[in-house]
């Protein structure tokens, strides 16, 4: 087993205790925010500095590798990147309001995501060279990729996601409509008509769809994190949520993440 293969399945192993974890602890950012993860601060500028990581490291992964104008692994790259060029220079700026991020939940934003830029860039642009690409069988070259079921089905899952994420985040910071307002609010809408937490629904199927477009382990490692992260936070919300609406959510059939499922 290589030494990147070691390093992926230790980062499972991570995931899973990171899972588990979360359902016992809360993480103190949003509607959860705590001083207990340490100093508050901006919270535009913390997830700007969370953010910003991952989305220069890929670039310059891209750059270093001679095979950055191979047609796939660029499209690959420009999709991930798609992702992050919003979450850091678009996102951050949309946000209404005062709120806080401890800085300890920051400085564990920017260590994940730059460890992930290791494995999504290293897997792009230099490990899947030395992996043909197949599945049921069937092998493709660098073009033929695109036209294959798990690419095709990938990028329709990814948008979907993508879309999914960009409306609940607008419906978010929509829920107050004055700026002195802080209080909670039920969100309505869209995939709010499913889960309570239609925002981290739209990105675990941005991350399902990327792990199933590239077909790699690099990109599955991933879709586990982000569900180990989101899904215990997203059960967490639920119950705060029931308790300070209970009669808003009374008679609703809302789950917490997954539709008709969890």
């Amino acid at each position: 087993m290589s030494v990147f293969n070691i390093f992926l399945c230790v980062m499972m192993g991570v995931a899973l205790i990171v899972f588990i974890s979360l359902y016992f602890v809360e993480a103190g950012y949003g509607m959860l925010v705590s001083p207990r993860w340490g100093k508050l601060i901006n919270n535009k500028v913390a997830w700007f500095i969370m953010e910003v990581p991952v989305f220069v490291a890929m670039v310059v992964l891209w750059a270093c590798s001679p095979h950055k104008f191979v047609t796939v692994p660029l499209i690959f790259f420009l999709i991930f990147e798609l992702h992050y060029f919003q979450r850091v220079f678009i996102f951050p700026f949309l946000m209404k309001g005062k709120s806080k991020m401890p800085i300890g939940i920051m400085l564990m934003g920017v260590c994940f995501n730059c460890l992930n830029a290791v494995m999504q860039g290293y897997w792009i642009f230099y490990e899947s060279f030395y992996v043909n690409y197949s599945a049921f069988g069937l092998h493709y070259t660098d073009i033929e990729w695109l036209y294959s079921p798990m690419f095709v089905i990938g990028v329709l899952i990814f948008f979907a996601g993508f879309a999914t994420n960009l409306h609940s985040d607008y419906i978010i910071r929509h829920l107050r409509k004055d700026p002195t307002d802080t209080k909670h609010y039920l969100p309505k809408g869209g995939m709010f008509n499913h889960v309570t937490s239609a925002n981290y629904c739209g990105e675990l199927m941005e991350w399902l769809g990327f792990a199933v477009m590239t077909w790699s382990l690099a990109g599955l490692v991933f879709f586990i994190w982000t569900f180990a992260n989101l899904v215990p936070r997203s059960n967490t919300l639920y119950h705060k949520y029931q308790k300070e609406f209970a009669d808003e959510m009374k008679g609703k059939k809302l789950k917490r993440v997954i539709p008709f499922i969890y």
